[in-house]
């Protein structure tokens, strides 16, 4: 065993780092629409916008890069209730994060999109699905939601999906090949959750087994 391995052992339980700088973020034609919108900021089409994708697809990293940009606060939306929403417009940008039809408050929503008209504030808020399309019992929250325009994170296309995996193994200082890397996005599914699964379950097995990762141990993992 290689002294470079053994040492990897002892940070397993910890969290891993994730950069959410600019220069981190993989673009893609998945996800050119999206980074075109951050990137034109302040000309938006609307000053209410949302972020809509699958879970890793990175939205949450483009929201990070807008919020830097702007000085924008970020909320998580399960939150909406405990939060002061005058408060949360002081910089007179607001990231709503992972709004969801499911338990969402819809009062205290409704309150936030009224405060960020009267405002001028500019709110981007990120969801997997479109909020024009949420059931909600507030008619006038309804309305202002299918006002609301949306760009969609789509899955990510071939080299994108490759250098995914070199990111998130980088994540979590491992070293991996281009060989390893194909082999796994030719037998995963086209996504990011599917990606992010993959390299948490070879980096697990590779510290249950104590054996570096390698295309033979993935060959072994995803017949």
């Amino acid at each position: 065993m290689g002294s470079s391995f053994g040492p990897r052992q002892l940070v397993l339980a910890l969290d891993h780092a994730v950069s959410f700088a600019r220069e981190d973020f993989l673009a893609g034609p998945s996800n050119a629409a999206a980074l075109t919108l951050i990137d034109r900021w302040p000309d938006w089409p609307a000053r209410v916008m949302a972020l809509i994708g699958p879970q890793g697809s990175g939205k949450s990293h483009l929201a990070t890069i807008w919020a830097e940009m702007t000085g924008a606060r970020v909320l998580a939306a399960k939150l909406l209730t405990e939060t002061d929403l005058p408060a949360a417009f002081a910089t007179g940008a607001l990231v709503v994060e992972d709004v969801e039809p499911d338990g969402l408050d819809e009062r205290a929503l409704f309150h936030l999109l009224n405060l960020a008209r009267e405002q001028d504030a500019y709110v981007l808020l990120t969801a997997r699905t479109a909020p024009a399309g949420f059931a909600v019992s507030i008619r006038d929250l309804a309305s202002r939601l299918r006002a609301v325009p949306a760009v969609a994170l789509t899955a990510p296309d071939d080299m994108l999906l490759r250098a995914l995996i070199f990111k998130l193994a980088a994540d979590r200082q491992l070293a991996v090949d281009e060989a390893l890397v194909n082999y796994l996005a030719n037998r995963i599914e086209r996504s990011f959750a599917a990606a992010h699964a993959a390299v948490v379950r070879l980096d697990e097995e590779a510290m249950r087994q104590h054996r570096p990762v390698t295309r033979a141990l993935a060959a072994e993992l995803f017949r």
